[in-house]
């Protein structure tokens, strides 16, 4: 009989179990159900079901949904009530709301407010009716920087490094650097020329500023701003290239007669002349004890001043004129770049290159040696190439090529950082500042209007100055200081103003 009565009712009860039990009674708003009693918030179907449900003759209409009674449950302790109603008046547990809170959405969630109905009963073994209680946070869904003092339980402190759970939040990162757009000083040089071939600036360990104007050699100190005329070669002469010993004290200067003169910087005197070129010295280097000198007739001549002879040796490998020229660090090694597109490599005691780069499709007078790492050189070509490359001397490898979008006039590496500084001729006019190796730029420096064929870097390693055919000498601070304190303090050079040399 009971079996025939659950097929009517197409329900499998349990055994023990009549229709009348699932009845379900009416919830009251008072035993902490408002959102139930009232029929807005519920279905047609679920007001059919209970409606159904409540009538036991109506066993047709019975559903298979079981709906439990929660008047007993508790969900103003979570918080889940009706937001019009206080968790205070109800009777909730202040306390575990807030250590809720916390735990799902930080200790800094929130702040201290009293919501209405503060003053409610205490709970057991709580504190007293006036405990505030956090409302919730506007900046919910905003990021939080983790807190040293978090009270959290699963908080890094607690669990300690052993726990096996990574906590460490990354690094921020780090800003980048800033560099000035705009020259600190300007400098009036005129008939400084325009030509690509030529080396005529040059800044000495003593803060002294060489510049070839036409027919005369002037200095410029740096910390005074006093401009000294050293020479002049008269109406049948050139300045075509300057360049100081790594004292200061001495300066060379190559003439457009291909002779090679050595001056007293101080004196203002000068000391000695050699010849053995046989057309005009474009670009000169020095390293301890030797002077090394590039010419338009293809030679590098080896002067040592120490003997009386012009010149002690003749390296021969280039085809076309030699433009680029700079001694290694450690003197072991001599790079020269020349109108050829040849980037050699030359040692102390071979008169035969040890390397022949030959991957330049223009001409090669950027050239800089890297202070930080021995065997790494970088070259710059001209404007049918464009690119900067860099090359392990040790091996002949080249270790990277970017193209830089113009012609490449000077190179020069960074004492105080792993970056270097290039100056451009076509199209742009520019000057860039690149991280190494990455090569990403930390800056675009504009102003000149011509191309800027001429650079030198402060004794500080912290400033450059470049030079153009626009007859202007702009100085930038583009490094940072070094770590250590510079051997040579600069206490004149950046104060504003437009000075003539003349």
């Amino acid at each position: 009989m009971e079996s025939n009565q659950r097929r009517k009712s197409g329900i499998n009860l349990p055994a023990g179990m009549s229709e009348t039990s699932l009845r379900l009674d009416k919830v009251s708003p008072s035993r902490g159900l408002p959102n139930l009693a009232s029929p807005r918030t519920m279905s047609p179907r679920t007001i059919s079901n209970l409606s159904a449900s409540s009538s036991p003759s109506k066993t047709a209409a019975c559903s298979d949904r079981f709906i439990p009674c929660r008047s007993t449950s508790r969900l103003h302790t979570f918080g889940l009530n009706d937001k019009t109603a206080s968790p205070v008046k109800e009777g909730g547990n202040e306390a575990y709301l807030r250590v809720l809170r916390r735990e799902l959405f930080g200790s800094d969630f929130g702040s201290p407010v009293v919501v209405a109905g503060g003053g409610g009963k205490s709970n057991k073994g709580g504190g007293g009716g006036g405990s505030p209680v956090l409302s919730p946070s506007k900046n919910m869904f905003r990021f939080m920087t983790d807190q040293s003092g978090s009270s959290s339980p699963y908080s890094p402190s607690v669990l300690g490094e052993g726990s096996g759970l990574s906590w460490e939040s990354p690094a921020p990162p780090k800003p980048p650097r800033k560099v000035p757009k705009t020259p600190h000083k300007v400098l009036d040089a005129p008939a400084l020329q325009d030509d690509f071939y030529l080396s005529l600036v040059d800044w000495s360990s003593q803060n002294v500023l060489a510049v070839g104007l036409g027919t005369c050699v002037y200095l410029w100190t740096a910390s005074t701003s006093k401009v000294t005329k050293l020479c002049d070669l008269g109406p049948n002469d050139g300045v075509c290239s300057v360049q100081w010993t790594r004292e200061g004290s001495y300066i060379s200067i190559g003439t457009s007669l291909g002779q090679v003169q050595i001056w007293d910087g101080t004196q203002c005197k000068r000391v000695r002349t050699m010849s053995g070129h046989q057309t005009r010295t474009g670009v000169l280097a020095w390293s301890s004890r030797i002077l090394s000198s590039g010419s338009r007739d293809r030679n590098i001549l080896q002067h040592d001043l120490r003997v009386s002879n012009d010149f002690v040796s003749k390296l021969v490998g280039h085809k076309s004129e030699v433009c680029g020229l700079k001694w290694s660090h450690d003197d072991r090694e001599l790079a020269s770049g020349g109108n050829d597109n040849q980037l050699l490599v030359w040692n102390q005691h071979s008169q035969l290159p040890v390397l022949k780069l030959t991957e330049h499709t223009a001409a090669v007078k950027a050239i800089a040696w890297s202070p930080h790492q021995t065997g790494l050189l970088a070259s710059g070509g001209g404007t049918a190439d464009r690119c900067i490359r860099f090359w392990n001397t040790t091996n002949g490898n080249q270790l990277n090529s970017v193209d830089t979008g113009s012609q490449v006039c000077n190179l020069a590496w960074s004492k105080n950082v792993n970056e270097l500084v290039s100056t451009h001729g076509y199209s742009q006019n520019q000057i860039m500042v690149w991280k190494y190796p990455s090569m990403a730029k930390v800056a675009t420096l504009t102003g000149h209007s011509m191309r800027v064929l001429y650079l030198a870097m402060s004794p500080d390693g912290q400033t450059i100055v470049t030079g153009a055919g626009d007859e202007t000498l702009r100085f930038w601070n583009v490094f940072p200081s070094a770590k250590t304190p510079a051997s040579v303090k600069d206490t004149g050079l950046w104060s504003l103003g437009r000075t003539h040399i003349r």
